[in-house]
């Protein structure tokens, strides 16, 4: 037997203890939102770490702001191949509301439903400690079966992702030359469908804007005023209209300057999927694409800019009814940006389109909120390619290339501080209610995303 079928195999032998230690971890209340929860925590990554560490990968708890960091390494026996990174997070989000659980969320239980497939029921159990332990489990078949890694690995495992990762950014910095590695990989993703794995290659950008447009320096009384007096939310929702054209483009230019269309055989794999936009859409009680007319909503939703506007506001909005025109008006818009467009640029493009657009009686005030440009990985790299393989080799289907409509702030930090790009491999589903009550992780995902994680690590070592 080559070595990786005897890891597959200690994997397959191994699985019920590597369950039970999974469960061991979803026990714990990590909670990073709440300060309640600081020593459950502090309890989820002294485990982690003691776990790592009694399987030779050397690690330990580092202190931050915040919660801590989880930082191993395991770079002796290893084979060949790149260096890489494993990201994961072991906080969880809220259990809120708690009368809309099934069960104690943190009692884990192994739940059989009626057509005989099973389902890890926790909090935590895909977001993201059942992602996580996908891989340590992994690491742990090959140093058990062969003393070692195929390939070096360095682990960075985050308590605070839960709660928008403030201490993050500058432990990166802290850490830059010990945490740089050849490869990122990211375990917080998902699946196509519960039968075909994906590796995710592409996720957009984020531009966001809160914009103020005032007219009078008061509220005014729209019987003795109106017609009269300009009306900032008139004013703000004709600029906000003439955002896209008729055909659902952005009209800011050069906006789609950096926009990459994508290769030919990369979109006659996802014609495969299988994608239906009318049961996407119809999930959430719509039925028709409101985007790019000359785009499908796969296209929109992966690989194609969009302005947004999340938030509009102005004026009296309590109970009953007050005739006032108001003195400002508000909104937040949104860039998702994608291929090499410029986050700044964008930023500057909008603010002068407003500008330019406002009555010469009012005047705007913008505030800035976020702004990372999109990510991708090379369609033609080779670590991509031999990851495919190895989750294709696993699942005995063709591995999709997926696109990711949102951002993920931890993968634009590796490759903006560390210089390194990122694979993100996951096994969550849609209806892995993350984040919501009754949350679960399928035992195939578990399983299999364990094996996977083991031949990935072995193609990844070879030539």
């Amino acid at each position: 037997m080559s070595d990786l079928d005897r890891v597959l195999s200690r994997i397959d032998s191994d699985f019920d203890a590597s369950l039970d230690r999974l469960f061991d971890l979803l026990r714990i209340k990590s909670i990073s939102t709440d300060p309640a929860f600081k020593g459950d925590c502090r309890a989820a990554a002294d485990w982690l770490a003691a776990e790592l560490s009694a399987l030779g990968i050397v690690s330990e708890v580092r202190d931050t702001t915040g919660h801590p960091m989880v930082v191993g390494h395991h770079k002796d026996g290893a084979k060949s191949g790149p260096h890489v990174l494993f990201y994961g997070h072991y906080d969880v989000q809220p259990v809120d509301p708690l009368d809309l659980w099934e069960r104690d969320p943190f009692d884990p239980a192994v739940i059989t439903r009626e057509d005989g497939s099973k389902i890890i029921v926790a909090r935590g159990a895909a977001d993201d400690k059942g992602q996580l332990m996908t891989f340590v489990e992994a690491a742990r078949a090959w140093i058990k079966e062969t003393g070692g890694l195929p390939v070096p690995v360095t682990i960075l495992l985050e308590g605070e992702e839960e709660s928008g990762s403030p201490s993050l950014h500058p432990f990166l910095e802290a850490n830059k030359d010990e945490l740089s590695c050849d490869l990122a990989l990211v375990c917080d993703t998902g699946m196509w469908d519960r039968s075909t794995p994906a590796i995710t290659t592409m996720l957009r950008g984020l531009v966001g804007e809160e914009i103020t447009v005032t007219a009078a320096n008061r509220d005014l009384h729209s019987g003795a005023f109106g017609g009269a007096a300009r009306n900032p939310i008139h004013v703000l929702a004709t600029i906000l209209d003439g955002l896209h054209d008729d055909k659902g483009r952005v009209t800011l230019p050069h906006f789609y300057d950096g926009v990459i269309d994508m290769p030919a055989d990369v979109t006659a794999l996802w014609e495969k999927l299988g994608f239906d936009h009318q049961t996407f859409l119809g999930g959430v009680g719509l039925k028709d694409p409101a985007g790019e007319t000359d785009r499908t909503a796969l296209e929109q939703i992966w690989t194609r800019p969009t302005c947004e506007v999340n938030g509009i506001w102005g004026g009296y909005n309590g109970a009953g009814f007050k005739t006032v025109i108001p003195s400002q008006a508000h909104a937040k818009v949104s860039f998702r940006l994608v291929g090499d467009q410029d986050p700044d640029q964008v930023r500057l493009a909008f603010r002068t389109y407003v500008r330019e657009h406002l009555p010469s009686d009012c005047s705007v005030s913008f505030s800035k909120h976020g702004g990372s440009p999109a990510l991708r990985l090379d369609f033609d790299s080779p670590e991509l390619a031999k990851g495919r393989k190895a989750l294709s080799d696993e699942w005995e289907c063709e591995a999709a290339l997926i696109g990711c409509g949102g951002s993920i702030p931890i993968v634009g930090d590796f490759k903006t501080m560390l210089g390194m790009d990122s694979m993100l491999v996951g096994f969550g589903l849609d209806d892995d209610k993350v984040h919501s009550p009754n949350e679960k992780y399928e035992m195939t995902s578990y399983h299999k995303g364990i094996r996977s994680w083991a031949r990935i690590l072995d193609e990844l070592s070879r030539d």
